[in-house]
């Protein structure tokens, strides 16, 4: 009953305790200071005895504020699970990825590991060609060619990057820009440990990309014992090659999964538009901007979790106390 404050709170329970309307309790008779009986053949009146009574105000528990409201960021439905498996692959990286990759880099030479770069990375022109050929951009198609006979050639097999030098550098190109040419949206945001940030169509894409060269020709492409030694020598060198740019990036961040999310839609944005043909890419709603920053006396808030409402909850009164907490909304882009 907190919420009947003062003198006609005290009515309403003595009242309710002498009639037997209170679950649980027996019915008691009222003390006879504090309500008379009502005189026959006058109105019915309820004497109160106010000596020891003061009215108060009703306390005000935490447990009856309202529950922060959780933003619901456009092109992110999934934001719960993928901040789980953002902290989850954040784990991962700080145990035993980044130890591993920079183990590589310390063993392995770094003119081999250019070298397995680049022989991955010529490996993967045919894709960017076949793509260039399904956009209707035949001049592109022409330069992939030119690049992959030059470097596979004069640069044994790939293992060099001849063909930079002469004004054709790689160029990042799959069938999930083929889609994005013909209107095909992102879908949702993902994030997957070992995959990292993506859309649905592009991972969806991704798949289709890789087994190009598996259908294509076969052996050994197809081999699981290529594509798992594959797999791990190129993410371990992306590792190390990213690794400044990652601690440039969310080391700042107030909230890394929000800024990672932020930085790799607006990239991928700008390769549609470049691949559609436009000018510049559309203005996007998130200009790349943090939440707002915390209050300094605040315990230090998870990296991976969901940030609060930025709208101040109203303060109650009285006690005079000011609860609030400050976030901003980040937008997603949908292309």
């Amino acid at each position: 009953m907190g919420g009947i404050p003062g003198i006609a709170g005290d009515v309403v329970i003595a009242v309710m305790l002498a009639s037997g309307d209170v679950p649980g309790q027996p019915a008691i008779a009222p003390p006879a200071t504090a309500i008379a009986a009502p005189v026959p053949g006058s109105p019915a009146t309820i004497a109160v005895q106010t000596s020891d009574v003061t009215a108060s105000p009703a306390p005000i528990s935490i447990a009856d504020a309202p529950p922060a409201r959780r933003i619901r960021t456009k092109g992110d439905p999934l934001e719960g699970f993928n901040r789980s498996m953002y902290r989850l692959n954040q784990k991962f990286d700080r145990a035993i990825f980044r130890p591993i990759a920079f183990g590589y880099k310390t063993v392995v030479p770094k003119p081999v590991r250019s070298g397995l770069r680049n022989f991955f990375s010529n490996l993967s022109e045919p894709i960017v060609f076949l793509n260039d050929l399904l956009q209707l951009k035949p001049k592109r198609a022409i330069k992939t060619f030119a690049r992959f006979f030059i470097n596979s050639t004069a640069g044994i097999g790939g293992l060099l990057d001849l063909a930079k030098g002469d004004g054709l550098p790689h160029r990042d190109n799959g069938f999930g820009n083929t889609l994005a040419r013909y209107g095909v949206g992102p879908g949702p945001y993902l994030f997957l440990p070992f995959f990292g940030p993506s859309t649905l169509r592009d991972l969806a894409a991704g798949q289709v990309d890789g087994l190009v060269l598996p259908i294509a020709i076969g052996e050994p492409f197809d081999r699981f014992e290529y594509q798992v030694p594959r797999g791990v020598l190129a993410g371990l060198d992306l590792r190390v090659e990213s690794d400044a740019q990652l601690k440039a990036l969310l080391d700042g961040a107030a909230d890394p999964y929000a800024t990672l999310r932020s930085v790799y839609l607006q990239n991928r944005a700008a390769e549609v538009a470049e691949v559609r043909g436009q000018a510049e890419a559309p203005l996007l709603d998130d200009p790349l901007a943090d939440p707002l920053p915390e209050d300094p006396a605040a315990p230090p808030a998870d990296p991976g979790a969901a940030p609060a409402d930025a709208t101040p909850q109203p303060t109650p009164a009285p006690p005079a106390a000011n609860p609030q907490t400050g976030e901003v909304e980040f937008v997603a882009y949908f292309d």
